[in-house]
């Protein structure tokens, strides 16, 4: 069956191969926000700093996805639009990945082979450049693989083929969060921060190379997406036009970039700082920044058990992601995308309210299941509302600037809720202090609340 583009129904086969891709890609990320907390507080990083150092992933979305989705729409290779930036990202991001939790032994290397005596924060100043890398990499993927969607998937299609996605989101995250709990438990052998580093490095590589192998693209050789004139005059439009011509589409359009605004807040709140809500507040180890060697030591297996805590309730919260993605599909194709992505992030409110009031193990690894659902609705149902407003040939760049309203508020995260945190001390013993991590969790049910205002107002196309 074809739609009126000529483009045929996905099999189940073929949406499992688009989607392995976006496997390692979340594999990848998921290890990035799970440990580059322990491995930058280890290096020096006060909370405000490592909010500051978090601000990689929302400067390289807001300038990165626009451009490289634009630079997608119109470039022409054999491979196709899209397939050349998912790879590519994929492989640099990959050395990064590699380098980032060596970065200490990186500094040292460096000052043995120059005889140059660093600053003390070389290796945390290294470490920050591999994020950014990391980010960077992601966004050049990430984009044109949403935007690789429209252009192979029938348009009936297209809320399944973002469920998908939610799917492969869920499961990477799982996979990548549960291994190194999962292998202490069965096997009691810790796997160590490097070497999870290039488990996920192998899985973005070997996942993006799955789906290019397999997804084909249309030769975009010989295909003019318009014709001459209107190339030429998209050519030399401003980003401010596009911007201008994305927000004409359609008044529901700036709606749900509001919607998404509020969303990021929310969602970021949690996923920037749970491993040290985790680490800090439900295991009460103390801020170990500034520390002695000997001090450190003494909390060495609390950090680390607070931080498989962590990854346990990832893969629960990925778990529940990957098992409500397909139905979240299948319900908001009855029932509207709107009404279910309410219902998804009003779960996800009184998830982050149950982890803001308690310290309790089970309860705190319950709500992140609870709120793997809103993560679930997330993950797809905001680019399958706004994926009925795209005109045919601009797929690229009307995902780039959508992005931004997920990017953008992680800047807001990043900078003022850190700030907020880390004016939140207080003392602990042996004259130490610690930080009121759970006030993230309150800051992001309300921006979630606001969210789900926002989205009730969106008239659905």
């Amino acid at each position: 069956m074809e739609d009126n583009n000529g483009i045929k129904n996905f099999s189940t086969a073929q949406f499992l191969n688009f989607c392995l891709g976006f496997f390692g890609l979340q594999f990848a990320w998921q290890m990035r926000i799970i440990l580059s907390g322990p491995v930058t507080e280890s290096l020096g990083a006060s909370p405000f700093l490592y909010g500051l150092i978090w601000l990689a992933g929302p400067f390289t979305g807001m300038v990165v996805q626009p451009i490289v989705g634009a630079l997608s729409d119109k470039t022409k290779s054999p491979f196709g639009r899209r397939r050349p930036y998912l790879l590519g990202g994929a492989l640099i991001a990959s050395i990064a990945l590699w380098i980032f939790p060596n970065s200490g032994s990186a500094a040292s290397a460096i000052h043995n082979i120059t005889g140059i005596n660093l600053p003390p924060l070389t290796a945390l100043l290294i470490a920050a450049i591999m994020i950014w890398i990391i980010d960077a990499c992601v966004n050049i993927a990430q984009g044109p693989y949403r935007a690789l969607i429209p252009d192979v998937v029938p348009a009936e299609q297209h809320s399944l083929a973002n469920s998908y996605i939610s799917l492969a989101i869920g499961l990477g995250s799982v996979v990548a969060a549960g291994t190194a709990p999962f292998l202490k438990w069965a096997f009691d052998y810790q796997m160590s921060i490097p070497a999870q580093f290039i488990m996920a490095a192998l899985a973005f590589t070997l996942g993006m190379l799955w789906t290019c192998i397999t997804i084909k693209e249309k030769s975009t050789q010989n295909i003019d997406i318009k014709n001459k004139e209107e190339k030429n005059e998209e050519e030399n439009t401003s980003f401010w036009q596009s911007l201008k011509e994305f927000f004409a589409l359609s008044p529901e359009v700036s709606k749900i970039c509001l919607m998404q605004f509020f969303t990021w807040i929310g969602t970021m709140c949690m996923m920037i700082f749970f491993t040290q809500y985790s680490v800090h507040t439900v295991f009460g180890v103390p801020d170990m920044t500034t520390v002695d060697g000997f001090t450190a030591k003494l909390y060495e297996n609390a950090t680390l058990t607070g931080t498989n805590f962590s990854s346990v309730c990832f893969a629960i919260f990925n778990l529940v992601c990957f098992i409500v993605a397909i139905p979240i599909g299948i319900l908001s194709a009855k029932f509207g995308n709107k009404k279910v992505h309410i219902i998804s992030m009003v779960s996800m409110i009184f998830a982050y309210l149950g982890m803001a009031l308690s310290k309790n193990l089970y309860i705190v690894a319950a709500m992140m299941g609870l709120a793997g659902i809103g993560w679930a609705s997330i993950c797809a149902l905001p680019f399958a509302m706004l994926s009925r407003y795209i005109k045919k040939g601009t797929e690229g760049s009307v995902m780039g600037i959508f992005n931004i309203f997920i990017a953008g508020p992680q800047v807001f995260v990043c900078t003022l809720v850190a700030w907020i945190i880390s004016k939140c001390e207080f003392s602990v013993e042996n004259n130490l202090v610690n930080y009121h991590w759970e006030y993230t969790f309150y800051i992001g049910a309300l921006s979630l609340l606001l969210a789900t205002i926002v989205a009730k107002t969106v008239k659905e196309k």
